[in-house]
């Protein structure tokens, strides 16, 4: 008997294999049908077809093939390892900045998500993806590491308009280097004056910056030195839930931004 190993080479070797699997576990179908819809040739069928018989994952019912029990046991675990491999590698070449261990949730989730990378011609395209959903959406909540200036600037003018509510938890850091700055400190005192808008301080560490824009969830990556790498959103409900419940939790533990305190007088 062949190990699971082989098993899985002998599946995985073959497109048309996968395919026939994938369709026979949808329903049955008849080699006709099989063809038309693999563009396998019916001497490829045939091999393939005994090859699954062989191994019990499927039978014969008149005309027409169908996947055994144990066939759609194969055919669901395959395409779920499949799944996760797509997964895998879309988020291979940002792995290195994701908050793992703050981050409750399935990466599996991120299957769909939208991962934007800097490149030589949008050096800040993950910034740019996020004042773009910024720009419309009407009510944002976010805990933070940082607060830039192109964030604080959209953010407050939307609020002060009214076109936005705004609730956001940032790190002591990211305040005092706002505060330090003349004009920054001056659009967060008109943030901070705009009944739509609350900012609380958190004391410690904050190791993630998620923010949620209406239904979608957005995150923001940087490397141990704080270089911006990379961003993904996304509007799948569990990693929404997530999100919703790692700001409430913030939220609930931090205190409201309080300029005049010492530690963020000019």
């Amino acid at each position: 008997m062949e190990s699971a190993l082989e098993e899985i080479e002998f599946l995985a070797l073959s497109a048309n294999r996968v395919d026939v699997l994938r369709l026979l576990s949808e329903r049955a179908r008849t080699r006709n049908e099989l063809a038309s819809e693999t563009g396998a040739s019916q001497a490829t069928l045939g091999r393939i077809l005994s090859d699954f018989q062989d191994r019990s994952w499927i039978r014969r019912v008149g005309s027409e093939y169908t996947a055994t029990a144990t066939g759609d046991l194969v055919a669901s675990g395959f395409t779920d390892l499949q799944d996760i491999i797509e997964t895998e590698r879309r988020l291979r070449d940002v792995v290195d900045y994701l908050p793992a261990e703050a981050m409750g949730f399935d990466l599996k989730r991120l299957a769909d998500a939208t991962i934007t990378t800097p490149s030589q011609t949008r050096p800040n395209a993950p910034l740019s993806r996020l004042l773009e959903l910024l720009e419309d959406a009407t009510d944002v909540q976010t805990v933070s590491h940082a607060f830039n200036e192109q964030t604080l600037t959209v953010v407050q003018e939307r609020t002060t308009t009214g076109a936005q509510t705004f609730n956001g938890v940032f790190s002591q850091r990211a305040i005092e280097a706002l505060a330090a700055d003349t004009t920054l400190r001056d659009r967060l005192e008109t943030l901070l004056e705009t009944d739509g808008a609350s900012v609380r301080v958190h004391n410690g560490d904050v190791p993630l910056a998620v923010m949620i824009l209406d239904d979608v969830v957005y995150l923001l990556l940087r490397d141990e030195h704080g270089v911006l790498r990379a961003s993904i959103d996304t509007d799948d409900a569990a990693i929404r839930a997530w999100a919703q419940e790692t700001i409430d939790d913030y939220w609930a533990a931090t205190t409201p931004l309080d300029l005049e305190a010492d530690e963020f007088s000019a």
